[in-house]
């Protein structure tokens, strides 16, 4: 489970999502478009099916990556104990693996019930470049692995500050978002 805002998604994501279906023990990689992330402001967000339609059209040639919307019916903001508790009730065949950055995984203790995400899931951590320090308890945890990838520095934030001043960020984008975002005037 790779979850994100994905405002937009960009081969950052791919390159992440791709890498850890091809050279890790995962059978596919699950992009779960957030409504609403608890620690992040909704404002400037991209409607929600606006983004699992980017998700979607950036993952349909990526056999082992699939575009997820299980959050867009669930109490918001979504917190990712939740879903993770309903995905294992709607599957319960299913192992489910938490996907993060390095950036991320600094912040997990201001997750809803961390605690119970390191009891019962594991987390697979790509590497970022980032100032926050990881805790020590959390980078030798039983259930963080942390996964030795190529470094990928490209940011949504960025990259909608870049096509609001009419940068060109086809480059970063996947060709059949970069032509969705610009057909519809997004971020302008």
């Amino acid at each position: 489970m790779f979850f994100g805002s994905f405002n937009p998604i960009h081969i950052g994501h791919l390159i992440m999502a791709n890498y850890l279906a091809e050279h890790t023990d995962l059978n596919e990689i699950w992009l779960i478009v957030t409504p609403h992330n608890p620690l992040k402001k909704k404002a400037g967000l991209l409607n929600d099916f606006q983004r699992l339609t980017m998700a979607r059209l950036a993952t349909e040639n990526y056999p082992k990556i699939k575009a997820s919307n299980i959050e867009f019916d669930l109490p918001q903001p979504n917190y990712t104990i939740d879903t993770l508790t309903i995905l294992q009730e709607k599957y319960p065949d299913k192992q489910f693996v938490l996907l993060m950055g390095a950036d991320n995984l600094a912040g997990l203790p201001k997750w809803k019930n961390y605690e119970a995400i390191l009891a019962y899931y594991q987390i697979y951590v790509y590497p970022r470049l980032t100032d926050k320090k990881v805790p020590d308890y959390l980078t030798d945890h039983a259930a963080v692995k942390m996964i030795k990838a190529p470094i990928i520095e490209i940011s949504a934030t960025q990259i909608r500050k870049d096509i609001k001043t009419g940068r060109n960020v086809r480059p970063v984008l996947p060709p059949e978002v970069f032509q969705y975002i610009d057909e519809m005037n997004f971020y302008k």
